[in-house]
């Protein structure tokens, strides 16, 4: 009797768990396009998510500018965290997100920055030596012909009226973490990059700030993909623009809406 008990007991926990672990193995997170200048604040907000009892989502970070082009091709992803409007504008003419969902969630700032060594100290003003400031070096920027960054600092440069001083003087990046990890190591003496990338990484300074008149406002839209499957992406989606998600992203320094 108490062996019949015991296989019976058995064959129960292997009913369940032929029919608890497929679901449990197919659950994942979804799949979320991010701008670089996003990665430890997005990745405490995922893992904050996950502590739920959610899937974690997966993160890839890229220039904005890369990951629009990868979902007008159709690459599977489920949210796109843009660090400019421009480009989640790209993405919604082709009917690609679900408008419904697009929330401007983030704003920043631009700085200048130095390796944490330098003694390098800027007023940035109209016509400021900035040229002068790289000593025959180059000024590291994420690619101003694409990419939000670059396309802000030479909008800001421009105004200023110092870009045609430095514009063949550019080490051009693939995204705004490339430009700043060519000042961090000393590849290039001074670098334009957001004032949360500077504050992430120890090894620069911020040597001056660029002011916020001089450039379109800065704005991170988030959204839902059109072509999105995952049941988690409207959760994570909404826990990001909750209190709760904002406060998360704006312990990075980032600027909520």
């Amino acid at each position: 009797m108490l062996r019949r008990l015991r296989h019976g007991l058995a064959l129960c926990l292997l009913l369940i768990t032929a029919q608890v672990s497929p679901a449990h193995a197919q659950a994942r997170g979804p799949l979320v396009l991010a701008a670089s200048s996003l990665q430890e604040a997005l990745t405490a907000a995922a893992d904050s998510w996950a502590k739920k009892g959610h899937p974690r989502p997966v993160l890839s970070f890229a220039a904005s500018s890369a990951l629009a082009r990868q979902i007008a091709a159709k690459a599977p992803a489920d949210l796109f965290f843009s660090a400019d409007e421009e480009w989640m504008d790209y993405v919604a003419a082709r009917n690609l997100i679900v408008s419904a969902t697009r929330t401007d969630l983030l704003t920043n700032r631009l700085v200048i920055v130095a390796p944490a060594k330098s003694r390098v100290s800027l007023a940035v003003r109209p016509g400021f030596p900035l040229a002068a400031a790289l000593g025959g070096g180059r000024l590291a920027l994420a690619d101003p012909d694409a990419v939000p960054a670059g396309r802000y600092a030479k909008e800001a440069l421009t105004r200023l009226k110092v870009w045609p001083s430095v514009e063949g003087s550019l080490a051009r990046a693939e995204n705004v973490r490339a430009a700043l990890a060519l000042v961090a190591r000393g590849a290039a003496p001074l670098g334009i990059v957001y004032a949360t990338d500077a504050r992430a990484d120890g090894a620069v300074r911020v040597t001056g700030w660029i002011p916020a008149n001089m450039h379109r406002p800065i704005v991170y839209p988030l959204a839902r993909l059109v072509a999105s499957s995952n049941p988690e992406a409207e959760g994570f989606r909404r826990f990001l623009v909750s209190a709760e998600g904002k406060g998360i992203l704006g312990r990075y320094g980032f600027g909520t809406r």
